[in-house]
């Protein structure tokens, strides 16, 4: 009798996301220190886990204590937070997108070099939106960048950076964020993180 086939979901290793074979999740967790990923029946149920934390399906008491810290706050702890780093402005650039209540890594792009903060801030947004629409998931998205928010809402990016040889590929990406909001809608609320009262926003890198 065949194998059932199964998908993988990496919550933590090279590239988090869905995989659709065992050798394929391999790759992402090998020689990947605190790997974390799990098995599923089917590619719907292994994307809607991608979106859960890796703790509400394996159990973890820590989870529950953080969840109610962060609901004390009245932060939506069912939620998805996005932030940037870079290195020098500009410089060298990353972006994420985590759990809110865990602070789990979702997904991360970077670093990527001659970039901007405000850049990495936008493209970390469009990312965030894109994947929720391709899981029809409705979550809500902290960002704690104003410019990155004014940005998606005119569906414009208004940076100063100079395009050259090396960011290119940043300019692409702007452009293709760009074209994706002007040719999609979104449900999903998009809300300013209250740094002053809450702390650092948990996509933040830690480098301040």
């Amino acid at each position: 009798m065949a194998k059932k086939k199964k998908y993988y979901t990496v919550w933590a290793g090279h590239m988090p996301g869905v995989y659709d074979s065992w050798d394929a999740c391999q790759r992402q967790i090998k020689s990947y220190a605190g790997a974390k990923y799990k098995s599923f029946k089917t590619s719907k149920e292994a994307e809607k886990a991608l979106l859960d934390s890796y703790n509400s399906h394996i159990g973890n008491t820590t989870k529950k204590r953080n969840s109610s810290s962060l609901g004390n706050k009245g932060i939506i702890k069912t939620s998805m937070s996005v932030d940037a780093a870079c290195s020098g402005n500009p410089g060298l650039m990353e972006y994420r997108g985590v759990h809110t209540d865990t602070k789990e890594e979702i997904f991360h792009q970077g670093p990527f070099k001659d970039g901007t903060n405000n850049i990495g801030e936008f493209l970390a947004l469009v990312h965030a939106l894109a994947l929720l629409k391709k899981l029809q998931n409705n979550t809500i998205i902290y960002t704690d960048s104003k410019t990155a928010m004014a940005w998606v809402r005119n569906k414009k990016v208004k940076t100063t950076l100079a395009k050259n040889a090396t960011n290119a590929v940043l300019f692409d990406m702007m452009e293709r964020a760009v074209q994706w909001l002007k040719d999609n809608t979104y449900t999903n609320q998009i809300i300013k993180w209250d740094t002053k009262n809450w702390g650092e926003i948990p996509a933040d890198f830690g480098r301040k």
